[in-house]
């Protein structure tokens, strides 16, 4: 498979002519750019920076909703029918039986997309209106975000959101950095950084010269690559370059920058983040689109019924002309004539086997559904207040049905509070205290009181001195970083690349060292109250390729010493001797690793003066090449790598990444359940696999697939379809039963994998557009590559040899179609997929995939701005509602406090809902049938007239009230498990996943049961009236005898069906058969018949009929005989299921384990999960002194 090897980028965003022109401070200048729109219709190119994502406005809501009314089959199947009861040739019902109850429906429906979109329409109107400075004249005046316009200056002060996509100019920060928290974009806290270009930080230092600024930015076209931005300055005859280091995205907050100047280049839907929204979708169920099918299937199946009972009328009404020749001439139309009427009489006749009633009941069901998600205080989280939230109202029955959840990482399923857990220090383990004592906070300390980790003995061990070790250890995590200091008060705060960085060195502060200070060539650290100064000689800074960093300084005693932290993998490596305190330290990492901690190795060396001066000569030379030299790059990291050689270990530390609360047993949980999770992040690689090992997403035990086997498999898979003959090889096959696999990916390698899309897959994710290159990666990361050529291994060539399989990839498939299907389906076929670095548009892209391919229910579930694509192109989107969960709570279905929370929403209420709505379904089906299909047993009967059987009003309320209470107890209430049970017994999801309770085979066996139904309701009491002399020998006694019969048959139904009894149950069954007789009592009365005979023509029907003990016994045979089938035949297929269930699993002994392909993980290679910063720190600008904190 020659195009899965990465060898070339054929798609390198290299974009050499840019055409986006944005002037500073000249909206006439911006305005009189252009674009096409159709034909001659232009307007302007950049908008503003107002953003709608309601789908409706005051005009396009009346044609729009019922568009997408209009998309249902059954709606326009009950559109057609009122069309043909408004012809009076052809009308066999009143045409408000079916206008009215149409017309509400098509209201209910759309008061509910309404006030969807109002909602959304509010949380518009919130971020438009929200305030910010914008130069106008020679000042800044208070404008809100919809006001801005391409080419403004805005100010920015600390914690402001960035209302669109600026170019920094300016900060009041050195050297004009500007520090940003990206948290509602990708749900990182830590702090990044951002640096205006020099010539406008040197040149606009005022109000004046900023309101003078005539630059010019020429840069690409707004795409939705969130870390890929290239342009360049043009000010006063000079080009300056600029990347997305000088920009700060829309969404960014502000921190620890007093204020900031910039230069809007992207507004409103243009802006990066906007770019990675999806569209607004409609989303329907799959009961909702099975239901469509049906309802064709129905009106398909009427035709027939109709034409053949259409052909009966043309004979009968052939041989009446010729037997009653006398009367032919009051017949004004043909034969021909007459039977087409009648075709259209017996359709309009047979429609109610189709119940409007079914359709509105339905929307009163889910909007109950989801008011109980709403009520549910077991998914209140009192800390927040925020209790559960179902903004969507038709989605209820498909939590259900999910098979896939698609969960971010930091925020959702981790607090993103790193605590330092443990340490090896000397090949001794300090844990925390057992019983915590009340430790007296040092005042000399300046802590913030945040650390949770105490030992009292390390404590001891510190302040006595007694391992110089010891000291040596704190020592090196305060000196050994690139954090940043702020004072604040008594306080300090520290800002920090990474929240590792950050833990640890305030837990280096709680125990006695306190980095206080820095500059470019120094930093103060106070040692258990004795403040004392390093002098910084080289800082050799963390990357993803050297997996450590050191720092190369002078203590106040002049001795020079180098401390180095890093993965235990380099450091090991590195060490000077290997001895009893490494071993040691090694089981220990061991230890942490299998308790998920993030890990980092602690070494030091001293280094003498002469070695010093020899390596600095030489540190100096490399130093003053060319900044962007490789030469330079490789001569730096040459130097790097002699310094940190003959190391000494000092131990390691442990620092956990919080799960959220009840995280863990909530993935457990939906496993066990057969939901497969998969963790979409922008977070590094080590990081999320380390919080996956932590959710028990992944184990030891797994088959661990990461992208070289992901690449070889597929390989083998290419080069081996062709040659497959057919029929051989199925997907389900992959793996072995026995053997568990998880994918490890990153987004860049999807890009790689994926270059171009099928159309199919750029339908699906329509204008969520994945860019190759657009994924994330941070300065230092080298690109991946795919593995070079050479010999496939043979586990890989066996798991290769299972993909095959012609169904797979057809061969009229395009090959990158046939890549993107093996890829899914190997992904599928994993217990977990990991992907790292996912843009927003790689998460809706994977989502988008699962769908297309294995047509499962897909859940997305994020807490910020980044997750927002991937929640609107899931099935159901779950939004975290929190401090920033704004725009990702509005994008969603559902929104919940904690990620825990969704296993009561999907057990519980999804399961409740799906079995609710199944039962629903087929007992409306069932007693539609068993009602309405004696009209065609009567036309045998009644010369084919298309004559009504039942009186009319029975026919208006027998599904209004008669069997409404009942059905809307069903979807509202019936449980057929309790809560507790649901949620210990996660196996019972299962059917919703199998389409278990309704599908086509139930749908015909309610269809089989409600015929049978009505034929025994008919037949026999027609056999009993062949007795003329008997009570049933007219029509009228005859309609009473089985309106009753079939009513009561229902009814019995109903209380077999209901499982969890309640009063309310008891109510529903009581009032609808009170509400048969009262009704019936006054339409079949004197009083009525008298007023309009032709409306009420019944009279007494019910009465007299009643009165003969006959028909007394007449009406019980009729439900005993309906009744019969429902309980004899479960109960014979049961005795028939057992013996075969034993011989099956009599052969299931008899087949021999396969053996297990199965590669095993040890821990040693999960320890380069170590805790560090998820990019470069500050290191450069530190010895540039861009950045110095006294």
């Amino acid at each position: 498979m020659g195009s899965l090897a990465f060898g070339k980028d054929a798609e390198e965003e290299e974009n050499s002519a840019f055409t986006w022109e944005v002037r500073a401070n000249s909206r006439a200048y911006n305005n009189q750019f252009k674009e096409n729109v159709f034909l001659c219709w232009r307007k302007k190119k950049y908008k503003g920076n107002v953003i709608h994502t309601a789908k409706y406005n005051f005009f396009s809501f009346l044609p729009f909703t019922l568009y997408e009314q209009f998309h249902r089959t059954s709606n326009l199947y009950f559109l057609f029918i009122i069309i043909l009861q408004g012809i009076p040739e052809i009308s066999t019902l009143p045409w408000f039986t079916l206008f009215a109850p149409f017309v509400c429906l098509l209201l209910i429906r759309a008061a509910r997309d309404l006030a969807d979109d109002i909602g959304r329409r509010r949380s518009d109107r919130t971020i438009n209106n929200r305030p910010c400075q914008v130069l106008v004249g020679g000042s800044f005046l208070w404008r809100q975000w919809k006001d801005l316009c391409v080419g403004d200056l805005v100010f920015l002060h600390r914690d402001n959101v960035v209302p669109a996509d600026v170019l920094l100019l300016a900060s009041t920060e050195p050297s004009s950095l500007c520090y940003v928290e990206t948290a509602d974009i990708d749900g990182e806290t830590n702090l990044k950084f951002r640096q205006a270009p020099a010539v406008t930080h040197q040149a606009l230092t005022s109000e004046r010269k900023m309101a003078s600024f005539q630059g010019t930015v020429v840069c690409e076209e707004p795409n939705s690559q969130m870390y890929h931005f290239l342009g360049c300055l043009k000010w006063e005859g000079e080009e300056y370059p600029l990347d997305s280091g000088h920009l700060l995205l829309r969404g960014c907050r502000i921190r620890n920058t007093d204020a900031c100047y910039g230069l809007v280049v992207y507004a409103g839907l243009d802006t990066k983040i906007m770019r990675n929204r999806g569209k607004i979708h409609l989303k329907r169920t799959k009961i909702d689109r099975l239901m469509n099918r049906l309802v064709v299937l129905i009106f398909l199946s009427l035709v027939l019924i109709s034409a053949a009972l259409t052909l009966g009328s043309w004979d009968k009404v052939k041989e009446f002309k010729a037997k009653h020749y006398y009367v032919s001439e009051k017949l004004t139309y043909s034969v021909t004539t007459e039977s087409f009427f009648t075709f259209w009489g017996f359709l309009i006749l047979l429609s109610v086997m189709v119940p409007m009633s079914m359709l509105i009941l339905t929307e009163f069901i889910y909007l109950g559904n989801s008011i109980f998600i709403n009520w549910d205080t077991q998914m209140y989280h009192p800390p927040r207040g925020t209790p559960a939230r179902a903004r969507s109202t038709s989605l209820s029955d498909q939590l259900g049905q999910v098979e896939y959840v698609f969960s971010d990482k930091t925020g959702t399923l981790t607090q993103n509070v790193l605590a330092f857990r443990k340490c090896c220090i000397n090949g001794v383990i300090y844990g925390p205290d057992e019983e915590e004592t009340p430790h007296k906070a040092n005042p000399r300390l300046r802590a913030d009181g945040k650390l949770l980790f105490q030992n009292a003995r390390l404590r001891s061990a510190v302040c006595g001195n007694r391992d110089p070790m010891v000291r040596e250890f704190w020592r090196l995590l305060a000196l050994c970083h690139t954090v940043m200091v702020q004072e604040e008060g008594d306080r300090l705060r520290y800002q920090a690349a990474s929240p590792d960085e950050e833990a640890l060195v305030s837990a280096a502060r709680s125990f006695g060292f306190v980095f206080a200070a820095r500059t470019r060539d120094s930093i103060t650290v106070t040692e258990l109250g004795e403040q004392r100064v390093y002098r910084v000689l080289a800082m050799m800074d963390f990357s993803s390729v050297r997996k450590r960093m050191s720092v190369l300084v002078r203590n106040p005693e002049g001795a020079i010493r180098l401390y180095t932290k890093g993965a235990d993998t380099v450091i090991f490596q590195r060490l000077e001797k290997k001895g009893l305190m490494e071993g040691t330290t090694e089981e220990a990492l061991t230890a942490f690793a299998q308790q998920t901690l993030r890990t980092l190795c602690l070494a030091y060396k001293r280094v003498d003066e002469d070695a010093y001066q020899r390596w600095r000569r030489r540190h100096r030379e490399a130093s003053v090449l060319r900044q962007d030299s490789q030469d330079r790059a490789g001569a730096l990291h040459r130097l790097y790598e002699e310094m940190e050689q003959g190391l000494q270990l000092l131990g390691a530390t442990a620092i956990e990444d919080r799960l959220q609360d009840g995280v863990l047993e909530t993935i457990q949980c939906l496993q066990q359940g057969n939901i497969k999770v998969w963790v979409l992040t922008g977070d590094k690689q080590e990081t999320a696999v380390n919080i996956s090992f932590a959710c028990r997403l992944l184990s030891e035990d797994m088959l661990i697939l990461e992208e070289k086997e992901v690449i070889q498999i597929l390989e083998t898979y290419w080069e081996s379809n062709n040659n497959l003959p057919s029929g051989q090889g199925s997907p389900r096959n992959w793996f072995p039963p026995q053997v568990k696999a998880a994918m490890v990916i990153s987004g860049e390698f999807l890009d790689q994998l994926l270059p171009s899309l099928s159309k199919e897959a750029q339908e699906l994710v329509q204008n969520v557009s994945v860019a190759v290159g657009g994924s994330r990666r941070e300065p230092g990361e080298p690109r991946a590559h795919g593995p070079q050529a050479g010999r496939t291994p043979l586990t890989w060539r066996a798991l290769g040899a299972r993909l095959r399989c012609p169904g797979l990839a057809p061969r009229n498939q395009s090959p990158g179609a046939r890549r993107e299907r093996a890829f899914v389906e190997l992904a599928c076929r994993c217990q977990a997929v990991v992907c790292c670095r996912a843009t927003p548009a790689q998460k809706a892209l994977l989502v988008a995939l699962v769908k297309k391919h294995r047509h499962a229910v897909t859940l997305a579930i994020g807490d910020g701005a980044n997750d927002v694509s991937m929640i609107e192109m899931a099935d159901i989107g779950v939004g975290l509602a929190g401090p920033e969960g704004g725009q990702v709570a509005q994008s969603s279905d559902y929104t919940l406090a904690q990620f825990r929370f969704l296993r009561r929403l999907l057990l519980v209420h999804g399961r409740w809902a799906y079995v609710r709505v199944c039962k629903f379904l087929r007992f409306f089906v069932y007693k539609t049938l068993a009602s309405m299909t004696v009209q065609v047993w009567f036309a045998f009967y009644s010369g084919f007239t298309a004559q009504p059987l039942y009186e009319g009003w029975f026919l208006v309320l027998f599904n209004l009230l008669y069997t409404s209470l009942p059905a809307l107890y069903i979807g509202l209430f019936e449980q057929d498990v309790s809560a507790e049970r649901s949620l210990a017994r996660p196996q019972l999801y299962g059917a919703g996943q199998k389409d278990e309770l309704f599908n086509c085979r139930v749908f015909l066996q309610a269809v089989a049961h409600g015929t049978a139904t009505s034929l025994a309701s008919f037949f026999v009491t027609l056999g009993v009236s062949q007795d003329t002399a008997g009570p049933l020998s007219d029509y009228q006694s005859l309609a009473a005898v089985v309106a009753l019969s079939g009513l009561l048959s229902v009814t019995v139904e109903v209380i077999l069906i209901i499982k969890c009894w309640t009063v309310l149950a008891g109510l529903a069954i009581f009032l609808s058969l009170c509400f048969y007789v009262v009704t019936t009592w006054a339409s079949q009365s004197l009083w009525l018949f008298t007023v309009s005979p032709r409306t009420f023509p019944f009279l007494y029907a019910d009465r007299n009929v009643l009165s003969h003990p006959s028909v007394l016994l007449v009406v019980p045979l009729n439900v005993a005989l309906s009744t019969l089938p429902r309980l004899a035949v479960p109960a014979i297929r049961q005795a028939l299921r057992k013996p075969h269930s034993k011989e099956k699993q009599g052969k299931a002994e008899e087949i021999p384990a396969e053996p297990l392909p199965h590669l095993c993980r040890q821990s040693r290679a999960r320890r380069s999960s170590y805790a560090f910063s998820h990019r470069e720190g500050y290191a450069e600008l530190i010895t540039r002194g861009t950045r110095n904190c006294q």
